[in-house]
C-alpha cells in the first residue's frame, strides 16, 4: 500500500510510520504537514491507496481540503479521519465528504490498526459514541478480540515487556528455560507478532 500522513506534529506522524511499518505492507509512506502539502502530494503522488488526515493542520478550512482530496485520489483509495477534533458534526460531515472512517487520537494503536483493517474490507468505521442508531450511513464499531493466554503466558508476557531474556524470566519463576521459550513461541502466535519486541509492545 502508499500511505499518506498528514499531520502538523512531526512526533505524532513518526508514531504513525512506526506503527504502520511494524504491522503494514505500505510500500511507500508519504507525509504531509499541511493542507497545502496534502493537495500537493495528491496531484503530485500517483497509487495512493490510504491517506490518513489530521483537521487541525494550517491552511484550512479542512472541509474543502477533504472534498478536494477525495477528488483527486483514485476511487478504491481511502481517507481516514485520525484526529482530537471528535464531534459529531464534524464525524458526519467528514463521512459526507468521502472519509471512509473517523478514528480519535485517544485511541489504542489496536483500535487503530483493527479500524484500518475493516475500512480496506470496505466498511466505514466510526468511534462506538458517534455510531449514531438513526443515521444512514453504512457503519461499524471495532473492538479488539480477546487474546486467549494462558494466566502463566500472562505471567510471561508482562515479563517481556521489562526486556528480560528467556534465562531471566525461567530463574524468576522457577521454569526450565526451554518451557519459557515453548510459552514465548506460543505467546508470538497468539498476538499474530513476529518478535518479542512486538509482543512488548503490544502487551
Amino acid at each position: 500500500m502508499k500511505i499518506l500522513i498528514a499531520d502538523d506534529h512531526q512526533l505524532f506522524r513518526e508514531g504513525l510510520r512506526h506503527i504502520l511499518t511494524l504491522y503494514v505492507e505500505a510500500s511507500q509512506i508519504v507525509e504531509a504537514s499541511s493542507f497545502a502539502e496534502v493537495i500537493e502530494a495528491g496531484e503530485r503522488e500517483s497509487g495512493i491507496d490510504l491517506a490518513l488526515l489530521d483537521l487541525t493542520m494550517s491552511g484550512g478550512p479542512w472541509p474543502e481540503c477533504l472534498r478536494k482530496l477525495r477528488h483527486l485520489l483514485p476511487s478504491p483509495a481511502h481517507i481516514v479521519i485520525v484526529s482530537d477534533v471528535a464531534d459529531r458534526s464534524a464525524v458526519n460531515l467528514a463521512i459526507d465528504l468521502g472519509a471512509s472512517g473517523f478514528i480519535t487520537k485517544a485511541s489504542s494503536s489496536q483500535v487503530f490498526l483493527a479500524a484500518l483493517n475493516l475500512v480496506v474490507a470496505g466498511g466505514i468505521y466510526l468511534p462506538a459514541e458517534f455510531a449514531d442508531p438513526g443515521n444512514q450511513l453504512v457503519t461499524a464499531t471495532v473492538e479488539v478480540p480477546n487474546t486467549h493466554l494462558t494466566p502463566r503466558q500472562r505471567e510471561i508476557l508482562s515479563q517481556l515487556k521489562t526486556g528480560k531474556s528467556n534465562r531471566e524470566i525461567a530463574t524468576d519463576l522457577g521454569l526450565a528455560e526451554g518451557t519459557v521459550k515453548l510459552h514465548v513461541t506460543s505467546i508470538l502466535k497468539a498476538l499474530s507478532v513476529r518478535s518479542r519486541t512486538q509482543a512488548a509492545l503490544l502487551a
